[in-house]
């Protein structure tokens, strides 16, 4: 057994340099890699989520202006229709007067010649009446010459 222990002990002895070195190794590994990439990848990260939260900020500003232009939109088709709404509002106004005045002038047309007609007929029955007399007279004096001159010297 001790022979065992002097063999682990010699061979403990010989890695004891090995270890020093390995030792040394992750210390340096430590100082000159590890730190340094740490501090990049951490500026790395900052700059990283600072980019992010700028580029939200860039898409909420972008979006924002998108919905104001919207609504500006919105507003300006309304504008729009409400001054197509008045102007066919107004247009059938003006038809509707410009119809009514024709209507107006129709009637007054209408009335006019129904008077005339009106004048005509009375003209044309008074005409009528005065040849009948006339007619009646003369078919008498046809019929009856005897009571015609009886008549005419009465």
């Amino acid at each position: 057994m001790d022979q065992i222990l002097n063999q682990l002990g010699g061979l403990v002895l010989g890695a004891v340099p090995t270890m020093v070195l390995f030792i040394l190794l992750v210390i340096a590994y430590g100082v000159l890699v590890r730190r340094p990439l740490n501090r990049v990848l951490a500026e790395r990260r900052a700059r990283t989520t600072g980019a992010v939260e700028q580029a939200e900020g860039a898409i909420a500003a972008a979006e924002a202006e998108t919905s104001a232009y919207e609504e500006k939109l919105r507003r300006a088709k309304a504008e729009i229709f409400e001054a197509r709404e008045r102007r066919l509002k107004q247009w059938n106004t003006e038809r509707e007067a410009a119809l009514e005045q024709v209507r107006q002038a129709s009637q007054e047309r209408i009335r006019a010649a129904r008077q005339g007609i009106e004048l005509s007929v009375s003209d044309a029955r008074t005409q009528i009446e005065g040849a009948s007399v006339e007619l009646s007279s003369r078919v008498l004096a046809a019929v009856l010459p005897e009571v015609a001159a009886t008549e005419a010297v009465r």
